[in-house]
């Protein structure tokens, strides 16, 4: 891929920080108890050098509405041909920046600009239909993307063989179990390759069979695609796709460089705090 290529994908974030509304009401009472409790909460925080994230805000002129600060002044420029891996902390504020790049989010203050067609691995059952059949979702996914009938009869012998539902292809998605609900949508979600992979940490749950199947599938997917961005706790995972690591805590970045240097630093300080 050239470097200066003028259809180069980018994801390009300034200034970007996130709100989220955590209660709005009257109650003076509920309030206070909530204010107590923010208060022990910060408190707490501030003692683990705000790892679990999200300031606790009173907007003035709605002093009943509290908010929580998700992510704070981000300011990120994603290049074609990166592998970037997200880590901190729960709370840290990984897959809130992961769902603003997929446009889940919107932002209170600053702007995020992409350029190329994002595929967003954020849910398993996202997109589907509980209501049809795993079949009948495969189909409408394709009509979605635009498919020929050609390729959606590709695309539907792909995930059937991946998924290995069998007689429960024609059955309500409702019915299915978590494992196989996630089979079906991690199949569907896969079976192309975007410009933008965003990859959260839901797709290594599963038994160890379906990692490994799911392992080779994104191995490719991974390799293909321009841009790859990963939050997950299962660390060899993003020493082994990423070749940058962008560190969060408190929804700030703190740390930003090479996997092989940070990574090691990051799993110093995991392994201090136990």
């Amino acid at each position: 891929m050239s470097e200066n290529s003028l259809n180069d994908s980018y994801i390009k974030i300034d200034h970007l920080s996130l709100e989220f509304p955590l209660y709005h009401g009257g109650s003076r009472s509920l309030k206070k108890t909530l204010f107590v409790k923010a208060g022990r909460m910060l408190t707490k925080q501030k003692r683990q050098h705000q790892r679990t994230g999200g300031d606790v805000v009173f907007q003035e002129n709605d002093p009943n509405q509290i908010l929580i600060q998700a992510l704070h002044d981000i300011n990120l420029d994603i290049r074609a041909g990166e592998r970037v891996g997200l880590v901190g902390h729960n709370g840290a504020g990984k897959s809130t920046l992961l769902r603003t790049m997929a446009g889940i989010y919107e932002p209170a203050h600053g702007h995020i600009q992409t350029r190329g067609n994002i595929d967003a691995l954020l849910d398993p059952n996202a997109g589907m239909n509980p209501a049809l059949s795993g079949r009948e979702n495969i189909f409408l996914r394709g009509k979605r993307l635009g498919f020929s009938k050609e390729q959606i009869r590709h695309l539907e012998k792909d995930v059937e063989e991946f998924a290995e539902l069998n007689e429960f292809m024609d059955l309500p998605v409702r019915i299915y179990s978590s494992g196989m609900a996630m089979r079906l949508g991690f199949g569907l979600s896969t079976a192309t390759t975007p410009k933008i992979l965003l990859l959260d940490e839901w797709f290594m749950a599963g038994d160890s069979v379906f990692q490994e199947k799911a392992a080779q599938r994104l191995e490719n997917i991974v390799q293909s695609a321009e841009i790859v961005v990963l939050t997950t706790h299962y660390l060899p995972a993003v020493r082994s796709w990423c070749q940058r690591l962008i560190w969060l805590e408190a929804g700030r970045i703190i740390a930003d460089g090479p996997v092989d240097t940070l990574l090691d630093r990051y799993i110093e300080t995991m392994e201090a705090d136990i």
